[in-house]
């Protein structure tokens, strides 16, 4: 559906005003949008609304996890969850989080507001981002606590993985993802999470 004129406006007067936004705190008192707002190095910027091969690729992928995490099921997937810590307030398309490291409120259920860097973060390509912001991104997040950071690159069906201290591996067809390491048979097959794309 087509924009109005009143609908431009207010837009560009929104984009303005975030402008002005330099802090966390002043951040995270503005209201919330959709795409998500996010804020990272004193910058607010906007997501970009997913499409159908971004869809299918973030619940195809947490699938994968889920299944090859075990009849126990040591993980917790969230897709699209804000996440709060290290002066950034970022939105993942997927993040996975060890069971016993999800927030909890003192109730004991599920905390809404998470302020700590997941076990893995994903983000998922798309046509107008750079893939150069999108690998800071990547980078930005093993340096700052996250263990495993995914990039997906749908166009060549690849995946960039980041780890601390370490140079991105790129993996792509029969290549599997190992991720054992944060949960005993957790990982994908590159190949069978880019047939999403390619089934009717």
């Amino acid at each position: 559906m087509a924009l109005s004129e009143h609908q431009i406006h207010d837009r560009a007067r929104d984009r303005a005003a975030w402008a002005d936004v330099t802090s966390l705190a002043v951040f995270l008192k503005l209201p919330e949008e959709k795409p998500a707002l996010e804020f990272m190095d004193g910058k607010v910027s906007q997501k970009v609304s997913p499409k159908a091969r971004h869809g299918g690729l973030q619940f195809e992928l947490g699938r994968l996890l889920y299944d090859s995490s075990g009849p126990s099921r040591p993980i917790r997937i969230f897709t699209e969850t804000r996440e709060t810590y290290a002066e950034a307030s970022l939105v993942p398309d997927l993040s996975v989080f060890r069971r016993e490291r999800v927030q909890k409120d003192p109730d004991g259920s599920l905390a809404d507001d998470v302020f700590i860097p997941p076990d893995i973060t994903v983000e998922i390509h798309s046509p107008s981002q750079t893939i150069r912001s999108q690998r800071e991104r990547c980078r930005w997040y093993v340096e700052h606590g996250v263990r495993v950071s995914l990039l997906l690159l749908p166009r060549t069906e690849t995946v960039e993985v980041f780890r601390p201290d370490a140079a991105p591996v790129v993996a792509r067809g029969a290549d599997r993802i190992d991720l054992g390491d944060l949960a005993p048979g957790l990982g994908f097959v590159v190949a069978e999470l880019f047939a999403v794309l390619h089934e009717a």
